[in-house]
């Protein structure tokens, strides 16, 4: 009996792991010295940790030196948010479809926290942003470069010049723009900007922070000198080489999965004619996110249903252990009644034609025995 092939389609939540970056990987692992030890093997640890961070700065067009590596996105993202306001940023304005770690952490750091509010299709209200900076207060801003639920691309450089002018410090959450749009760090305006890289098909558990000019980074594990003072501990030597190989691997791939969203549109065709509505439809998006509601289908039992036959989506962030939860996402683009409802189906650099076709008729399938029961029990 032939097995039919599961069809993964949760890209945004981890991507499968790359070979370059499995073998990369590997190849450390055997190396097993200290980066910070004078001898040879330890020579050859730093060589790899200064050849990834080479990697991972020249994916968003960054000077290596930018690159401070941390446990992922979650970590970069705290560290840019202390950071500013151990420097005296006295006020943070949070996108209303931040992820959870920015949102987390702007309200743990003590200081006033704004919502800014987003459009019916997730983009973020520039006129908003001006009328609050006009209030003179040394501002944080955190606008993520595409949403992790919807895949909306914000308006981040025309945020980021609005920014400067007021004297702010903008730290922008790119880990789901990584390896999908091309990234030019300096023209983009921000002064801090997250990775992660099990986003882009490198291992779990380790991020970056890229710092410009103008930021300046606080430590936030103290008792060694690591990462230029910034970070204490031992270097994740294997873990780092793989973000590096799967950054490199990223970069060449970006020109091919930068117009690759054949899959994702013919999906979206086929849910809008069952009459599911698509989240961010009208705003820039990331070409192999797709988001979509069903009204009185609980998300739960859609992503339950599309698993039983071999095809893996997501409701939202995969950052609730495991929970599936009503969107803030979906809420906050003012579709409250559609927040619990809302799937996500995120594709990238393995996924096929045969993936997304699959997963339109898996779901067309659900769809229809869903609304038979509805119809029945009416």
């Amino acid at each position: 009996m032939t097995q039919v092939r599961a069809v993964y389609l949760d890209y945004n939540a981890t991507a499968p792991i790359r070979p370059e970056a499995a073998a990369a990987v590997a190849r450390a692992l055997e190396v097993g010295g200290n980066p910070s030890s004078v001898h040879a093997a330890g020579r050859t640890a730093r060589n790899l940790v200064e050849t990834a961070r080479a990697q991972v700065a020249a994916l968003v067009g960054a000077a290596p030196r930018a690159v401070t590596f941390v446990s992922g996105g979650a970590e970069a993202n705290a560290l840019a948010i202390e950071s500013a306001v151990a420097a005296g940023y006295e006020e943070i304005i949070v996108g209303a479809t931040e992820h959870d770690t920015i949102r987390a952490s702007a309200a743990a750091a003590g200081v006033d926290v704004a919502e800014w509010p987003v459009s019916s299709d997730g983009v973020a209200d520039l006129e908003w942003l001006d009328a609050r900076l006009a209030a003179g207060r040394r501002t944080l801003v955190c606008l993520m470069l595409a949403n992790n639920e919807t895949g909306v691309i914000q308006p981040v450089a025309e945020a980021a010049r609005r920014v400067r002018e007021a004297g702010g410090w903008l730290h922008v959450d790119a880990i789901q723009g990584a390896g999908k749009l091309a990234i030019d760090f300096e023209g983009l305006g921000a002064d801090t900007l997250s990775l992660s890289a099990h986003k882009i098909g490198g291992p779990q558990g380790v991020g970056a922070l890229i710092a410009g000019p103008r930021a300046r980074l606080t430590r936030r594990i103290h008792g060694g000198g690591q990462e230029r003072g910034l970070r204490a501990g031992t270097e994740n030597v294997s873990g780092i080489a793989g973000f590096g190989a799967a950054a490199e691997a990223a970069t060449l791939d970006l020109p091919r999965l930068a117009i690759e969203s054949a899959g994702r549109d013919s999906l979206e065709a086929i849910v809008l004619a069952t009459g599911a509505e698509v989240l961010g439809r009208g705003a820039p998006r990331l070409p192999q996110t797709l988001c979509f509601a069903m009204p009185a289908f609980a998300a739960e039992l859609q992503v339950i249903g599309l698993d039983l036959v071999g095809v893996m989506v997501s409701a939202g962030a995969a950052c609730s252990s495991g929970k599936v939860k009503a969107s803030h996402v979906v809420t906050a683009m003012g579709r409250p009644d559609l927040a619990a409802c809302a799937i996500r189906v995120s594709g990238g650099w393995a996924t096929t034609p045969d993936d997304w076709a699959r997963c339109a008729q898996a779901w067309s399938q659900i769809q229809a025995r869903h609304a038979a029961r509805q119809k029945e029990f009416a």
